[in-house]
């Protein structure tokens, strides 16, 4: 960080250059002008992030460099030197908005506590510019890509957590509704857990995009019902999809929305239901190697066996059984590719106790006997 002093007593100057507390405050460049011209020319050559500067100085004095300042959206901290007796200065620099003033004859301590002060500040003010530009430059990216002109894929893959495919879905908001901190607060939840990103489109402030990680909409389901209370209309994309196709899919979202094919945000009740049967599948994943049964979830779970059956198809697309023998035969193929495991072994693993069955159930979805399979995959990584 630099620090400007700026003051037309070459004593003021030296005293303040020794008695500041700079190497722990992170300065590594002091400046120092006796005009309020040389300070502009230092400001624009070096970009200071702190300014101390005298008011009243001959020529351009400090109150006249702080309305220069103002002009050119200058972002640091200005700390005005003055003494008891230019107390109406003070009244002026306090309207031009001075992070802060020091009395002469200048005190180390309270000088030094000034300037930790203005350096926290200016840190803090430093993170949330640097995050509002970031988000504006990915909102600038979607509006592209939504706009069907060549968008920056490349600039727009640091705002997500890494994967093959997202959900993405278009968020419509009725006029009227400003959008954008609803959608930020949104956006700092999804990749602060890193599941996603929310972006608000800069030519349309009624619509947002959401992209996550598959499988996590309920998250923002919860979120949206719990922090939105206006209506929000919610199109889907048929499938994940990998991020280049963003232009694509929002084509067909916007389609969607035109042929008014959407719904609003689930109602508690309804998550909790939802949530419930993403629970059942996760219990699925875990133990599918276990004799599992729509009765067994059912009494698990505390939900008909109809109910389940119905709801896992359309969680999964497949029934229950076929899930599981999904599972199964694809951790059959990574056994049989990585280990030495034994097809009998393998089998009982698995939780087949035949091992004729397994080798006939394997063949029949792969093509292959489970010989055949381990064969290949070793012919292949020759």
């Amino acid at each position: 960080m630099k620090v400007l002093i700026v003051d037309d007593e070459q004593n003021v100057l030296d005293v303040m250059k020794m008695l500041g507390e700079w190497d722990t405050q992170g300065i590594t460049k002091i400046l120092e002008a006796n005009r309020g011209e040389e300070a502009k020319k230092w400001v624009e050559k070096e970009a200071p992030e702190i300014i101390f500067t005298d008011i009243k100085m001959p020529g351009i004095n400090g109150l006249e460099l702080m309305e220069w300042l103002d002009t050119i959206s200058y972002q640091g901290k200005v700390i005005f030197l003055t003494g008891y007796h230019d107390y109406s200065y003070m009244r002026q620099a306090i309207k031009h908005n001075s992070f802060d003033y020091l009395l002469k004859p200048i005190e180390a301590n309270v000088f030094n506590e000034i300037l930790a002060e203005a350096v926290k500040a200016w840190k803090k003010d430093y993170v949330k510019s640097s995050s509002t530009e970031e988000r504006y430059t990915y909102n600038k990216i979607v509006t592209d890509a939504y706009a069907g002109v060549t968008f920056d894929l490349l600039g727009l893959i640091p705002s997500l957590p890494e994967a093959e495919r997202y959900d993405m879905k278009l968020l419509s908001f009725y006029h009227m509704h400003y959008s954008e901190p609803e959608i930020e607060s949104l956006a700092n939840k999804l990749s602060g857990q890193k599941l996603g990103n929310a972006y608000s489109l800069l030519t349309d402030h009624n619509l947002s995009l959401v992209v996550t990680l598959k499988n996590e909409w309920i998250t923002i389901e919860k979120w949206l019902n719990e922090h939105i209370k206006s209506k929000v209309r919610i199109v889907a994309s048929e499938a994940p999809q990998p991020l280049a196709n963003l232009p694509e899919v929002f084509r067909e979202l916007k389609k969607k929305l035109d042929e008014n094919q959407y719904r609003t945000v689930y109602q508690a009740t309804h998550l909790e239901h939802v949530n419930r049967m993403q629970d059942i599948v996760s219990y699925v994943d875990n133990y599918y190697m276990e004799d599992i049964s729509l009765e067994q979830l059912s009494n698990l779970f505390f939900m008909s066996r109809e109910h389940i059956s119905r709801k896992f198809k359309q969680e999964t697309g497949l029934t229950l059984s076929k899930y599981v023998t999904k599972l199964r035969i694809d951790q059959a193929k990574y056994w049989l590719s990585e280990t030495d495991e034994t097809i009998y072994t393998i089998s009982l693993m698995l939780g087949y106790q035949d091992e004729k069955f397994f080798s006939k159930l394997f063949k029949k979805i792969t093509s292959y006997t489970p010989f055949e399979y381990r064969n290949e995959k070793k012919e292949v990584m020759k």
